[in-house]
């Protein structure tokens, strides 16, 4: 049985340019990219019917929705809802806007 130390690529990225090196970090980098879901009608009937109730009883949610190619997790009670532009704020200090078609589940507290 052999023992050798392969590095892998960190081994051939100093006979590189620059170009693919930045080229491979970027492939390697989107590996970890998650794709968003897509839900059928009855779930999105659900998160609907759970953000009407979130908002009706000012109740503190947890929401998972789909952003920067990976799914993330936020805790607080809802702040404003534009429908119009179909998002929603989680509270008036973080700017982040989440949209309607990105959530993917809303779980009440």
């Amino acid at each position: 049985m052999s023992n050798v130390n392969d590095r892998g690529t960190i081994k051939w990225t100093s006979m590189m340019m620059p170009e693919q090196v930045k080229m491979l970090d970027e492939y390697w980098n989107s590996m970890d990219n998650k794709i968003k879901p897509i839900l059928d009608e009855q779930q999105l009937e659900e998160i609907g019917i759970k953000l009407h109730e979130a908002i009706s009883k000012n109740s503190e949610v947890e929401i998972t929705y789909y952003g920067d190619y990976d799914y993330l997790l936020v805790r607080d009670k809802i702040y404003y809802v534009n429908y119009n532009d179909k998002y929603l704020k989680m509270n008036d200090f973080d700017r982040t806007k989440i949209e309607f078609d990105y959530i993917l589940d809303i779980q009440i507290e």
